[in-house]
């Protein structure tokens, strides 16, 4: 009867009817991805929607490009890499759900200043980018499945696609799938191919220096690729290094 009422109501009313078929299809696209994600379970992922469209533009440009990325079990990469990248990019990836609670209120606070500056000088302002506090199942949730772009509409899919992550993967297999998927550089995806790129080696094989190199690189893999002698890199290596005693493995 309900139902019922509800379809009389929507052929009365087309903007409620557009809503709902934006809300059904809205929840089959959530439910597309919930499957996705239980087939990773048991099966590693081939690529991500970023490798894929990286690998597009790279055969798509003038320069002939080399692609490396080589899928490695969880136990073949180097303890060292994986507490480094911990270090580097979420020191509590073993115990959160997903979400650093704290680094989202201090990011949507700044993105709320950059709205408001904007509103203000509308003619001179860049519109503002968005910017989270991004932890590793967030930054899996996006390049698994999402494009590049920095909006509320892509941050909220993120959010939710986070949390489908936590609760059907555990904390290792994220993880793995992780390690094996980032990019490393240009045409570089994963901890084998970067141990082999930049140190001829395979992942198992990285000392505590030489993986601390790798995830200082993760922000901006294809500036520091270019840039490989840089103070920063150096530098922000050495605190790693310092930090990766404390890094919880999961």
């Amino acid at each position: 009867m309900a139902r019922l009422q509800l379809l009389n109501f929507s052929r009365q009313h087309p903007v409620m009817r557009w809503l709902l078929w934006v809300c059904i299809a809205w929840l089959g696209l959530q439910f597309f991805f919930l499957a996705r994600i239980a087939v990773m379970t048991r099966v590693a992922p081939e690529s991500t929607s970023f490798e894929r469209s990286e690998a597009w533009r790279i055969a798509t440009s003038k320069d002939k490009l080399r692609w490396r990325q080589d899928w490695v079990p969880y136990a073949k990469i180097s303890d060292h890499l994986k507490r480094a990248v911990i270090a580097s990019e979420d020191d509590i990836f073993a115990q959160h759900d997903g979400v650093q609670w704290d680094a989202i209120e201090k990011a949507w606070a700044k993105n709320a200043k950059a709205e408001l500056q904007a509103s203000r000088a509308p003619n001179k302002a860049r519109p503002p980018k968005v910017v989270g506090g991004s932890t590793i199942t967030q930054q899996l949730a996006k390049n698994l499945f999402l494009s590049g772009e920095r909006t509320f509409v892509r941050k909220g899919q993120e959010f939710v696609l986070t949390l489908m992550l936590e609760a059907v993967l555990d904390k290792r297999r994220i993880l793995e799938i992780y390690l094996n998927h980032v990019e490393w550089g240009e045409g570089i995806f994963g901890a084998e191919a970067a141990a082999q790129h930049y140190f001829q080696k395979s992942a198992s094989q990285l000392t505590s220096w030489e993986a601390a190199r790798l995830a200082v690189m993760l922000p901006r893999p294809k500036h520091y690729q270019k840039f490989p002698q840089s103070e920063y890199l150096a530098g922000r290596s050495e605190i790693i290094v310092s930090r990766m005693g404390g890094a919880q493995l999961p």
